[in-house]
């Protein structure tokens, strides 16, 4: 295949990014970010997870960020949901997406969340089967896509089967999570090929972590296979709990940099991703993640 023409950008650092960090992020300060996301040309943007408040103390105000927001047409702002209860809470509040999250690995499953792969599944039918009575889209994520930090590899079938059944549950858009950052080009490569045996690559999304640094190349070597969604993060924001030294989601400027850099189109205004990740970055007291943002690198604007 060839590139795409175009390629859409999730923006998941409002909560993927945020709800890693060890103090809480101001609610004001959250709105403030989305809004300046959004003007920076980020039409999806996950921002906030209904997960319980007692695991997740950063994302206990997703709520309110939500009722707070005022998408436009063509905008969608999902957040995630564990079971039925979390995405009752999430419709109350005015959720028109919402995400849920499964692993390809029955270790990391079980330490992750407490629970078989099987019976992660299981408790998502009921989630999609509500979200689809009430109108509202079901993203499905997929951990572990190319590799564990407890049981090491994960074969690519695996990885497929997890996929097919989100698909299956009535998920519209199923993301693959190098949650660790440990996959290669050849690895990512491999593992797209065996899940588009199953789902439509229109239907996926590539969800890479930049621990190794290696992030935009596997981004690179997927985007003549179909697929044209990737999840990434403002400036950087985020980590994971299971590698030592791990930077978190790959930075939305450095992948906005890297498809303008291809003639691919994106809709996103880098410097404006720029200016919001100096914003949330200077909130948070730290420079930005990203190289991209790097040489741009200052004060940040005032808090809208």
């Amino acid at each position: 295949m060839t590139l795409p023409r175009r390629v859409a950008i999730v923006e998941v650092g409002p909560r993927d990014g945020l709800q890693n960090e060890p103090g809480t992020v101001a609610t004001d300060v959250k709105v403030a970010l989305v809004a300046r996301l959004r003007r920076a040309g980020l039409r999806r943007i996950e921002v906030g997870s209904f997960v319980s408040p007692r695991w997740v103390p950063q994302m206990a105000d997703s709520g309110e960020v939500l009722r707070r927001l005022s998408p436009g047409p063509g905008d969608r702002y999902a957040v995630l949901v564990p079971n039925l209860t979390g995405f009752e809470a999430a419709r109350a509040a005015g959720a028109r997406e919402v995400a849920v999250f499964a692993s390809a690995s029955e270790t990391f499953s079980r330490r992750n969340i407490n629970c078989s792969i099987a019976g992660s599944l299981e408790r998502f039918a009921p989630v999609t089967a509500a979200a689809a009575a009430a109108g509202i889209r079901v993203r499905g994520y997929v951990s572990c896509a190319l590799g564990c930090p407890y049981e090491g590899a994960v074969a690519p079938a695996a990885v497929a089967a997890v996929s097919r059944r989100l698909a299956a549950l009535g998920c519209d858009e199923v993301s693959l999570g190098d949650t660790i950052g440990i996959g290669t080009p050849a690895q990512a490569r491999v593992c797209i090929a065996a899940v588009a045996e199953h789902v439509p690559p229109e239907r996926l999304a590539l969800h890479f972590h930049d621990t190794y640094g290696r992030a935009l190349a596997n981004l690179r070597a997927c985007l003549d296979l179909g697929v044209a969604v990737i999840d990434s993060s403002v400036a950087g924001l985020g980590g994971c709990p299971y590698a030592q030294g791990a930077t978190g989601n790959v930075a939305t400027e450095d992948v906005v940099a890297l498809l303008h850099g291809l003639s691919i189109d994106t809709g996103v205004d880098l410097a404006g991703v720029e200016a919001a990740g100096r914003f949330i970055t200077a909130a948070l007291g730290r420079p930005p993640r990203s190289p991209a943002a790097a040489p741009a690198a200052g004060p940040a604007p005032p808090a809208a």
